[in-house]
């Protein structure tokens, strides 16, 4: 590729490719998709892990514009996701505007071309006009901070770089971390394993899954009568988007909702009342990521299982030592301790107008217009950005929203024989402060979590409806953005 391109994305999961399709049913085709790793497909190509699937019922979690009626279960396997990612990349002809295994650097802000220099590790410098990032919030995993991690002597792997050719039959196994990976592959690895000792920091609220297969007459239904799959999907939405009451306006509403049925669960799988205590949450329902399984719980009770909720002090050569001195012997490591999701867009370097840099406009923590755009940075777009993380619904119908905005921002753009869209200053101090005060409200508010940046910002989740945020993206002031 050579020139000037219209549009760089950078990053190839459902944001990026959603964006892609997007563009090209506009007829630009000037584009590139910038993707470090070797295929499409994001966090649902990384995370192989066993037991892998999504929370959210496979009809939702998919593009509006390209259902599967083919789908196996109610939530889909990661193997599914990850083939329904490339068919979308092969059907709408993205492969030969995707360049993988190129890592972007850094991207600045050309006042005098009005271009977006990007630059790559290799030392490649791209040109384009418009730039939109699709990273997401969910691509750079993290270990935990801990004395000695580096001197363990056996097998050691965050849970999104699956050692796929390491046998875990009959070995000891540490699993360090007890979040939405862990709770799928735990279940999964426990009965193979010699031991299984589960880190857990703090407990988590959960629900059951309620997973079953969708069978051969479903699926035939689905794929014949096309309407009677939009109407399911419109359904599971529905109901999903109801629970937004509970996580924004009527917390109360969680104690029923969440509470009562994780009580009930908890106590119908673990008989073990000193169990059932380490495994009880002390803090306000929705605070931290509800998960869902309907196997985890019963895990914790077997007998090859042991649940550590004694600090860590350290990792040794050959295991972990808690705060009481004793240590858990492992042969393997396993960090279930997630991921990164309030840096965002690092480690790239992002420079707008006058040599500034994201993190400069962010030392206050992660913040955007409508969680796409920030004053400073003309045609630069981000999706899945600050506060668009949701608690009840699907992100894709967020990234649809989002994707609307930006071909209507640069629809404007072009229709105006402007060069450069930024957003209103006022605008976007006025919409992140509503959102702030929002979420001061809301029931993310009160913990420690992974929402939470080291300033107590929450800059991941969105404190309202999807639909609320549709309108939003839909129905911008006309001084929402300045054209030059």
């Amino acid at each position: 590729m050579s020139g000037i391109l219209a549009v760089a994305i950078v990053g190839a999961g459902f944001g990026g490719l959603g964006m892609a399709i997007a563009l090209k049913k506009q007829g630009v085709d000037d584009l590139v998709i910038l993707e470090k790793a070797a295929d499409v497909g994001g966090v649902w190509r990384d995370n192989t892990y066993p037991g892998a699937a999504c929370d959210v019922p496979s009809h939702l979690y998919s593009f509006s514009f390209e259902p599967n009626p083919h789908w196996s279960h109610v939530f889909a396997r990661q193997p599914e996701i990850y083939a329904y990612l490339r068919h979308c990349a092969d059907k709408y002809d993205l492969r030969r505007h995707l360049r993988c295994d190129v890592e972007v650097a850094e991207m600045h802000f050309d006042e005098a071309e009005k271009l977006w220099q990007i630059t790559l590790t290799s030392g490649e410098l791209l040109q384009a006009r418009m730039v939109v990032n699709a990273t997401g919030q969910l691509s750079r995993p993290i270990y935990p901070k801990l004395k000695g991690i580096g001197s363990f002597q056996g097998e050691s792997f965050h849970s999104a770089h699956w050692r796929h050719d390491l046998d875990l039959s009959g070995k000891r196994v540490a699993v360090i971390g007890t979040g939405a990976s862990a709770i799928q592959f735990v279940p999964a690895i426990a009965p193979q394993v010699a031991k299984l000792s589960v880190f857990q920091r703090s407990p988590a609220y959960m629900m059951a899954r309620p997973d079953r297969p969708y069978s051969g007459v479903e699926k035939w239904v689905f794929q014949r009568a096309p309407k009677t799959m939009a109407l399911y999907r419109g359904g599971i939405y529905l109901k999903y988007e109801s629970r937004g009451l509970a996580f924004t306006r009527l917390k109360s509403l969680l104690k029923v909702a969440v509470g009562m049925p994780f009580k009930s669960l908890l106590k119908q799988q673990v008989s073990d009342p000193a169990l059932r205590e380490k495994l009880t949450p002390d803090y306000a329902i929705g605070c931290k990521r509800i998960l869902l399984s309907s196997d985890y719980l019963a895990t914790m009770s077997r007998p090859n299982v042991e649940l550590v909720t004694t600090g860590i002090r350290q990792v040794t050569a050959t295991g972990v030592e808690t705060s009481d001195g004793r240590e858990h012997a492992a042969d393997v490591i396993i960090y279930g301790t997630g991921f990164a999701a309030t840096d965002f867009l690092s480690p790239m370097t992002v420079t707008g107008r006058n040599g500034i840099t994201l993190n400069d406009a962010w030392q206050q923590g992660a913040k955007a217009y409508l969680g796409l755009s920030v004053p400073g940075f003309p045609n630069f777009f981000m999706l899945y950005g600050p506060n668009t993380n949701l608690g009840h619904n699907s992100i894709v119908y967020m990234l649809e929203s989002q994707i609307a905005h930006v071909l209507a921002c640069r629809a404007q753009l072009s229709a105006s024989k402007a060069t450069i869209i930024e957003v209103n200053e006022g605008r976007y101090t006025h919409f992140t402060d509503a959102v702030q005060a929002r979420l001061a409200n809301s029931v993310w508010a009160g913990c420690r979590s992974w929402y939470i940046d080291d300033n107590g910002h929450n800059s991941a989740s969105w404190p309202g409806f999807t639909l609320s945020y549709r309108w939003l993206t839909k129905h911008p002031p006309r001084d929402a953005y300045q054209l030059s």
